[in-house]
């Protein structure tokens, strides 16, 4: 096989570098993201110029718009033939792959893409076939399935993506995948990703691609920080009610939020700032002087939680980051890495929380795969739980103001609310109830104590 072309991090691309096509450039930008991540910046290139390529590329890390944004520039949606097939391992990540690459075809007309797995009734699949499908996603056992009963032809396939060809490996599928694969044109385009080089793999590939490419990602050695990991099973429409009782429990002097896109942040910032949080937003769209002025406002405390993009958060280095929020489940495991170990600097304690809902899960498997980590589950912090840990909050402010001394103006105070119907005893537990949240008047995002 030729060279490895590796991705060294020495350059960062943008998808306007990519020259993408119109229509995919706007399914780019209606998702957020910023930039490739490193094995879209290298494959995209490789795949569009038709050559045969082997990725190496851990699950998570974008390479399913690697390969599928080159997929579907070479649709013709006026042909309605099968064109394109991308093989996957589970019934899992058939519909994941499928429901990406719609949302990549959502401006390109005419194209339909259909997952093609066991366990869902086949009438079903064989009557979306008839009427005409461009780019079908399968397992392989199901596609043997459809080609012994002939209701997909492989006759007009242009390109076959093996998508983690070494799990189909490991369960058996060689024998299918060849089946399908000689099924093929031999002048079709191949595909192949895996993240493992075996020498199965690798033959797997000498037997069936053409004078391949070779990309891998190289990962630096990662020092995972040792602070505190933890995930929440929670839905995405109550991401922002959970955060809120994170922030008022823990209470961190500086916060760091991350979401995928820049429009998630600026909803999320947005929401925060609703609820009487000190947040704001910062990411790519933001000239530098604005991400400048966000940045000296957020280390000097003038805002304590920063919303932010991984992009845009390259190069901070703050000592005071209490908590890093996963909002979103990171694109790459390498990026959950660099996001948490914003965090527990200079030898302080931190925490990394995680928000996961649904599909989400088989992220953060990966991600703990990848990193070699357990990241334990917990459970959302009560109304109880919020109102014991204000009331902790405050008895120890109260003692650091008796310390302080120079109470004579509120013993005044405390003494006219007092008259002659109330103890001090009564006073003082009226105070606590206000500040465990159990006063009506007492707004979430305003009674955090600060």
């Amino acid at each position: 096989m030729p060279g490895t072309l590796r991705n060294m991090y020495m350059k960062t691309i943008s998808f306007v570098d990519l020259d993408l096509p119109e229509p995919l450039m706007r399914a780019v930008l209606d998702q957020g993201f910023e930039e490739p991540t490193p094995i879209q910046s290298l494959a995209i290139p490789v795949i569009r110029e038709r050559h045969d390529m082997v990725g190496q590329a851990h699950t998570g890390t974008g390479k399913t718009a690697a390969y599928g944004i080159p997929l579907l520039e070479q649709v013709d949606q006026k042909v309605p033939e099968v064109q394109a097939i991308v093989l996957c391992p589970t019934r899992e990540l058939a519909i994941q792959v499928s429901e990406e690459l719609r949302k990549l075809a959502r401006h390109l007309r005419g194209i339909t893409i259909l997952p093609v797995y066991g366990g869902q009734p086949i009438e079903r699949q064989i009557s979306v076939l008839k009427k005409g499908v461009q780019v079908v996603i399968a397992t392989p056992g199901r596609l043997i399935d459809h080609l012994d009963r002939r209701t997909v032809s492989l006759s007009g396939i242009r390109l076959v993506v093996l998508d983690e060809a070494d799990e189909m490996l490991d369960m058996g599928f060689r024998d299918d995948i060849e089946i399908i694969l000689k099924r093929t044109p031999t002048e079709r385009q191949t595909v192949l990703f895996s993240a493992t080089m075996s020498k199965e793999i690798l033959a797997l590939a000498q037997k069936y691609l053409k004078d391949p490419r070779m990309v891998k990602v190289v990962h630096g050695r990662l020092a995972v920080p040792a602070i505190e990991q933890r995930y929440f099973e929670v839905r995405e429409s109550d991401k922002v009610e959970v955060i809120s009782r994170l922030l008022d429990f823990y209470n961190p002097k500086l916060s760091l939020v991350f979401c995928n896109t820049k429009r998630k942040v600026d909803e999320v910032s947005g929401q925060l700032q609703a609820r009487g949080y000190l947040a704001e937003a910062l990411h790519g769209d933001m000239d530098q002087k604005e991400r400048e002025r966000v940045m000296s406002r957020f280390r000097t405390g003038a805002s304590d939680i920063l919303v932010a993009t991984d992009v845009a958060a390259r190069g901070i280095d703050v000592e005071e980051v209490g908590v890093v929020f996963n909002y979103d489940v990171p694109q790459d495991p390498e990026y959950y890495i660099h996001r948490i170990g914003r965090t527990g600097r200079a030898g302080k304690s931190g925490k990394a929380f995680t928000f996961v809902s649904g599909k989400e899960m088989w992220k953060l498997r990966d991600i703990q795969k990848f990193a070699k980590i357990r990241i334990a589950r917990h459970a959302v912090p009560a109304d109880e739980d919020l109102r014991e840990r204000r009331i902790v909050n405050m008895i120890a402010r109260i003692r650091e103001n008796i310390t302080a001394g120079d109470l004579e103006p509120f013993i005044a105070r405390v003494e006219q609310v007092m008259g002659d119907e109330h103890t001090s005893l009564e006073v003082a537990a009226a105070l606590f109830r206000m500040q465990s949240g159990g006063d009506a008047g007492v707004s979430r995002g305003k009674g955090r104590g600060r």
